[in-house]
């Protein structure tokens, strides 16, 4: 049965005042039903969804041409939850969340902050109980961190790997049993211990039931975010399920920073300012000096040595150090810090680091999303954050999986009685 939620508690699910839900209500953008005995508005979660659905739209969140709505309620657990992007981006998809967990008290501030009605689970995931959601959870997702494995040359299962942070993500898979999971991590596990580590995981996950999907490194830009972030996605289906995960299609366009900041395709307005980090003195003099889209070699042989020192004269290109991002390119992987000397990202016209709203943006999240904390942590959540843009298409994905094998359950019926 679908909830109902009154005026006071749309407003907190849509993210906007109460005057704001009467109003629509007033003009028939969200249409209310009164109660008899006290007339009362409320509003149907259909309703609610849909709203929240055509305001992502709005604000260029979304393909509205793409969009797949569940046939049934969604459930997801995640954990290592961060400051939301996965989270809301699978909430625009139209996966509601049973349980999110995060270690980081200001993450969670910005968790609670920003959606109350979500269940935030404070602290060390290993003290979590996750057994009473068993059979209650469709999806479970995180980011868990990677830590190496000690191998010593023997086959490691799941008892093994105790007290890593990815044993308490397959601990959660084992006792919940959902019916799909969703891992994402650095690309570089692909090559970890020369693909050891992530060998080993694939194993323990399928121990647990579940058929793998050989995982894939997927490139943000291809799901309208507008910034050359990669990661590696880890899926898996329960075995003898029938169900058949797709990872979600590229999408034709690349956005870029100019999408990220100014009013257009991503956004109806410019990047509101916001509080940011500042160059030191003489740092700021010489990145003064390089161009939009350049980076240190476009600077004169005496201050790509003053600047790089050491780094000059060893091998590779950094490109990434002195760097100015152009208004007509997708950024480069945003960090948790704006203005480390190995990962500058500097605006293309002011000679500063992006600011907050500024880093935000380039990691989609809609304007209205407040984070906790100070400056630092607010880059620091922001950097370590996926996508929501990307976190929808990845909604997206296992809406369609899931829709797809409750058309399967729906005909079981039809194709039992005709074979009586």
């Amino acid at each position: 049965m679908h909830g109902y939620y009154s005026v006071s508690q749309a407003a907190h699910k849509l993210g906007v005042c109460t005057e704001t839900i009467r109003r629509w209500d007033n003009d028939g953008t969200l249409k209310a039903t009164r109660n008899p005995t006290n007339n009362y508005r409320f509003y149907d979660e259909d309703s609610i969804n849909k709203i929240s659905f055509l305001r992502a739209v709005k604000a260029g969140n979304t393909e509205a041409h793409t969009h797949i709505h569940p046939k049934r309620k969604i459930t997801s657990i995640e954990l290592f939850a961060g400051a939301g992007g996965l989270a809301l981006g699978m909430e625009w998809a139209g996966i509601d969340h049973l349980l999110l967990n995060e270690i980081d008290k200001y993450a969670c501030q910005t968790l609670r902050t920003n959606r109350p009605e979500w269940n935030v689970v404070e602290g060390d995931i290993s003290h979590i109980d996750f057994k009473p959601y068993k059979g209650k959870v469709d999806i479970v997702t995180g980011g868990f961190p990677c830590q190496t494995f000690s191998y010593a040359g023997k086959k490691m299962g799941f008892e093994d790997v105790r007290g890593t942070m990815f044993y308490e993500f397959a601990r959660c898979i084992k006792e919940t049993e959902p019916h799909i999971f969703i891992g994402e991590n650095v690309r570089g596990l692909l090559n970890h211990d020369n693909g050891n580590t992530l060998k080993t995981m694939v194993r323990i996950l399928e121990d647990l039931g579940y058929d793998v999907i050989k995982p894939q490194v997927l490139r943000a830009i291809h799901y309208k975010v507008p910034q050359k972030r990669e990661r590696l996605i880890i899926v898996g289906v329960k075995k003898d399920s029938g169900l058949t995960f797709e990872y979600p299609k590229p999408q034709p366009n690349i956005y870029t920073l100019k999408d990220a900041l100014k009013a257009g395709r991503l956004y109806t307005t410019d990047v509101p300012k916001s509080a940011g980090q500042e160059y030191p003195k003489r740092k700021k003099e010489i990145l003064s000096l390089v161009p939009p889209g350049g980076y240190w070699r476009d600077l004169p042989v005496t201050l790509q040595k003053e600047y790089m020192m050491k780094s000059y004269y060893l091998g590779g290109g950094k490109t990434g150090m002195a760097r100015r991002i152009a208004w007509d390119e997708p950024s480069l992987t945003l960090t948790c810090a704006p203005a480390q000397k190995q990962t500058e990202r500097c605006h293309p016209d002011e000679t500063r680091p992006f600011q907050v709203r500024e880093y935000a943006r380039i990691q989609t999240f809609p304007d209205e999303w407040k984070f906790a904390g100070s400056v630092g942590q607010q880059y620091k959540q922001i950097g370590n954050a996926v996508p929501v843009n990307f976190g929808y298409f990845l909604g997206q994905a296992v809406v369609q999986c899931l829709n797809a094998h409750c058309d399967i359950e729906q005909q079981k019926p039809a194709i039992y009685a005709a074979a009586q």
